[in-house]
């Protein structure tokens, strides 16, 4: 796949010039396509045949649109919910700004008709003096309304319906190409009935095409609903067991006679996909179906080379391979996760143009290309259509087996129905098959996808919009862009603007990048038992330690802000530079896995940038000026308090430890540095990178040692302020020590611990509740004080959600931390197993055990390891305070308790984190103003605060603030001067006087 992965991340300028070599497009063919796309828009327009639900929906309800909005957060949540009263709330809630009378009274179209006066009967009534008597027949409207929507993307609830349902498409010369909705699968079971519904469709499918010959048709299968673990870091043991399944399905496909297509999904899962799709290709069983095809997303800057390795794969196996070329439907979540992982490109175009250019690229390869590629054109596109007619020729009924269109269910029907009665070119129906609740995500990535401003579909009805706009040329829109990425979508290196530059991340889901990788840690952990282990400072290096700081300081102190924050800035070069070797060490000292591992470098590299940046503004030589009368200039500025302590703990060994630093150097202070006595080492290397980087040695110092050697550091005399992370035992000790001593009055920058709760309304979406939940309370074997310890579900959907959960906790991988495999690596040291073993006992006669991941055989005994497990208790004040570790307690509330669940966490006393999963925007806006929490997170995990994004810290018995890695963090490191100067003592207000009239 090495020919592929050099394409993942290449530029998109050299990419698009890939394409524009690829795509022969003479002025003279442009002309001719833009004419026939133009006739075709002003046809659709004419015609008085359905352009299909879809658009006519995106024309009355528009994404850019309040009402548009909330049909789309309507249809994703309604169905699912299966109590009244919620279903009330997100209904009140979506409908509170949305005009939809005016919305219905538009339309000609029955759908958007029929689910606009669903929704304007809401809009009528809700929150009127009858709202409570009405409240029943308006929910039932809306949910009609959404079931309509329902029915128009999807073809049938099952096989049996939407075959049925198909006679209408066939009849005017439509193929059927049907699609099972349903997202990957979390657990085993689930994956077991997806499989089952293929099978069981396949032979429907089979059975009664073979009775009516005229009906050809196939099927398409998404493989990450067939496997739990459908993942890179997984595929050791997955691939063996899809090929299996897939092998099984293809041979049942090829005994009915139906063909199947492997669909396209995230950017991260292609090299799997391929591996899959050529092992069935190669199975010799096969050799004489012609049936087998796999989706190509044109988004993707690897589409072109791979349609290209792939007709190499086709021909070497002497095999025809069916390919579905497709615009792609997940392009905003591959934005979003490329700058989330700070990769070096986007793996997908950034704009629309170089994506249109890309299909046309790709679609002349496959039509221009060998026998062994049968091209399938899925467009809804206009130009897209016409081009591809011109390409191909006029081909007439005796040509069909050349190629054929696609569309989706729902979409294009004017286009197509005319494509085929005048051009004869064949066409497929891409049809969704399944139960209206699971539609929901799928109708969400339809929308989005269509429904943007720039899409065809959105402006197709516009008349405002002209024809000849609609059908311009997109290779001339890309050749003539100035910058061929997009301009206000910067490459993930830039989202921060020119501040400061976002640490480097690595896809560890490319096997090239990656297997370097790995090798280099090995290569750094394999001396590392060798090393003697650390020595503790004595009292004598404690005091010889203050004493060079004392000296140091009145040099540092008066170094520039500017020039320390270039050192800050050298020193996140240092740590990138040196990843491989502090991976190693996270690893092996630190117990951490692979991913853990470089998202603790990214996030050290982070606060040194993030710092740096800030410094620059907070510690200026002219300070911030002050506003106040004429005649004075009064400047507020920050100075250094001394020799600060800084006291990081084990499971963030690197990103705190060097966060906490930063924050004392960039304010001037000189840092007397104590590590966790777990992990000196990281410490040792990250000082001597400091160091490096150009901060002078007696100004940062490290000492090592145990908690004892914590406290009588913090108790010398000499101590300027203290930064601590750790347990809030520690952090009371480290304040009443503080408070004991005389002389001047010393800060205390404390985060503790928290006992982080989450609330589940029957409003969330399971899948994504319980991918979030495994996140927060297992990532990092539960070693993190944002890590989730307290879910609460709504007692309607509980049982549905606890069910999943167990399954996907079954799936989970304990291991050595140094495998990409490991999901879980052991807890820190023998005395947080012996905690964890404790507080397990103690739920067994207090709790039910709901589910544990299982031990693989030897590691009971194997290192510190503890299987993640979950209990549901009654409630939260059964917990006796925080349990560090891969533990989570789960208990269920009803609607009308959720005042006493606020209250509840609020009661505790912890403030950290809190984790809220609901499609009701005002119940979330709610319950994030009443919890007394520092961290808030609504739709997604409690963990993964990122520097200067998410700003990381609590209250009460969580820590004393001001928030790490955020923008008032560097002051608490200083003191503040005020000076006041009288400009007018030289002899008069010369500035004032000299006004002009």
């Amino acid at each position: 796949m090495n020919v592929l992965s050099s394409h993942l991340y290449k530029g998109e300028s050299e990419s698009v010039a890939a394409l524009l070599k690829a795509l022969p497009w003479p002025a003279s063919l442009a002309e001719e396509v833009q004419r026939e796309a133009t006739k075709l828009v002003e046809h659709i327009r004419r015609s008085k045949r359905r352009v299909g639900g879809l658009e006519a929906f995106l024309q009355q309800y528009a994404l850019d649109t309040e009402e548009g909005l909330a049909l789309m957060c309507l249809a994703e949540a309604l169905l699912r919910i299966p109590d009244s009263a919620t279903r009330n709330m997100l209904i009140r809630d979506k409908i509170a700004a949305a005009n939809w009378l005016a919305a219905a009274g538009d339309s000609s179209d029955w759908i958007v008709k029929a689910s606009g006066v669903g929704l304007m009967l809401g809009r009528a009534t809700l929150g009127s003096v009858v709202s409570k008597l009405g409240e029943p027949v308006i929910r039932e409207a809306m949910v009609a309304a959404m079931r309509v929507l329902g029915q128009n993307f999807v073809l049938g609830r099952d096989i049996e319906e939407a075959f049925k349902n198909a006679r209408a498409f066939e009849e005017k010369g439509y193929r059927m190409s049907y699609d099972m909705l349903g997202e990957g699968a979390r657990t085993r079971e689930d994956a077991g009935k997806y499989y089952q519904s293929y099978r069981e469709a396949i032979t429907y499918i089979g059975k009664h095409a073979d009775k009516e010959p005229g009906r050809r048709a196939g099927i398409s299968v998404k493989l990450s609903a067939l496997h739990p673990r459908y993942e890179y870091a997984q595929s050791h043991d997955a691939l063996p067991e899809m090929i299996e399944i897939i092998k099984a399905l293809a041979a049942h496909a090829a005994a009915k006679n139906v063909a199947m297509t492997i669909d396209a999904e995230e950017s991260e899962r292609l090299e799997m996909s391929l591996r899959i799709i050529e092992a069935v290709m190669a199975d010799k069983a096969l050799s004489d179906w012609e049936g087998f095809g796999m989706a190509v997303q044109a988004y993707q800057k690897r589409a072109l080379p791979l349609i290209q390795h792939m007709e190499g794969v086709a021909k070497s196996s002497r095999r025809r391979l069916q390919m579905r070329l497709v615009k792609g439907a997940y392009w905003d979540r591959e934005i979003k996760q490329a700058q989330i992982f700070g990769l070096p490109d986007y793996p997908v175009y950034t704009r629309k143009a170089n994506t249109d250019l890309s299909f046309l690229a790709c679609a002349h390869v496959m039509l221009s290309g060998s026998d062994h590629i049968y091209p399938m054109l899925a467009t809804h596109n206009a130009h897209s259509v016409a081009a591809i007619l011109k390409m191909a020729g006029n081909y007439r009924d005796h040509d069909k087996k050349k190629f054929e269109f696609q569309r989706l269910h729902g979409m294009g029907e004017a286009l197509y129905d005319h494509v085929i009665a005048e051009r004869g070119a064949p066409v497929s129906v891409y049809a969704p098959v399944g139960p209206h609740q699971d539609l929901l995500a799928y109708l969400v990535r339809r929308l989005l996808e269509n429904g943007a401003n720039s899409s065809f579909v959105n402006r197709l009805l516009d008349e405002t919009v002209p024809a000849s706009e609609l059908a311009r040329d997109p290779v001339k829109a890309a050749v003539e862009s100035e910058t061929k990425r997009h301009p206000r979508i910067p490459l993930p290196k830039d989202i921060y603007g020119a501040r400061r530059v976002n640490s480097s991340g690595l896809d560890l889901n490319d096997e090239a990048a990656l297997s370097p990788l790995l090798a280099a840690i090995k290569k750094h952990g394999s001396p590392y038992r060798d090393v003697p282990d650390v020595p503790q400072a004595s009292a004598a290096d404690i005091e010889r330690a203050f004493g060079n700081a004392a000296i140091a300081f009145a040099h540092w102190a008066e170094v520039s802000g500017e020039n320390r924050a270039r050192a800050l800035e050298k020193c996140a070069d240092l740590i990138e530079e040196n990843a491989a070797e502090l991976m190693a060490l996270c690893v092996y000292e630190a117990g951490k896995t692979i991913p853990d591992a470089l998202a603790e470098i990214r996030e050290a590299v982070d606060f040194c940038r993030y710092y740096a940046a800030r410094g620059r503004d907070d510690f200026s030589e002219e300070g911030a000026l002050m506003q106040g009368p004429t005649g004075e200039r009064n400047r507020l500025i920050l100075e250094p308090r001394g020799t600060f302590v800084c006291i990081s703990p084990w499971n963030f060994p690197l990103a705190i430890f060097t966060g906490q630093v930063a924050a004392a150097l960039m304010a001037g202070n000189c840092v007397i540095a104590k590590p966790a006595e777990q992990t000196p080492r990281i410490a040792q290397l990250a000082v001597k990178l400091m160091h490096r980087a150009g901060i002078p040695s007696a100004a940062l110092q490290l000492l090592c040692g145990d908690g004892k050697t914590g406290a009588a550091i913090v108790a010398h005399k000499n101590v300027a302020g203290v930064a601590f992370t750790g347990s809030t035992a520690a952090a009371h000790s480290i304040n009443r020590a503080l408070a004991a001593k005389d002389g001047p009055i010393v800060p205390l920058i404390a985060e503790t611990g928290g006992q982080n709760a989450m609330i589940v309304d029957s409003s969330a979406l399971p899948e994504q509740v319980v991918d979030d939940v495994i996140t927060s309370a297992f990532g990092s074997a539960g070693q993190r004080c944002s890590a989730l310890r307290v879910l609460y579900l709504q007692e309607d959907t509980a049982d549905k959600i606890i069910e999943m959960l167990k399954g996907a906790m079954a799936e989970l991988k304990i291991g050595e931390p140094d495998k990409i495999s490991t999901d879980i690596g052991p807890v820190i040291d023998g005395e947080a197993l012996a905690a964890l073993d404790d507080h397990r006992k103690n739920l067994e006669k207090i709790g039910k055990l709901i589910a544990e991941t299982p031990m693989p055989k030897g590691f009971g005994k194997k290192g510190n390891y503890f299987a993640p497990c979950a209990y549901e208790i009654p409630s939260m004040k059964v917990l006796d305070g925080e349990h560090f570790g891969p533990i989570l307690h789960v208990v269920r509330y009803g609607v009308k308790d959720t005042n006493d669940v606020i209250e509840e966490i609020n009661a505790s006393g912890f403030g950290l984190t809190f984790g809220l999963h609901s499609r009701i925007d005002s119940f979330t806006h709610l319950v994030a103003r009443r919890v007394k929490v520092g961290n808030v997170y609504v739709n997604r995990s409690t963990i993964g605060a990122v520097v200067g994004v998410q700003p990381f810290g609590g209250r009460g018995l969580s820590g004393t603030g001001p928030k790490a890695g955020g923008p008032h963090y560097l002051p608490r490191f200083a003191t503040e001067k005020v000076i006041s100067v009288d400009t007018t003592a030289a002899g008069g207000n010369a500035s004032l006087v000299s006004l002009e009239e």
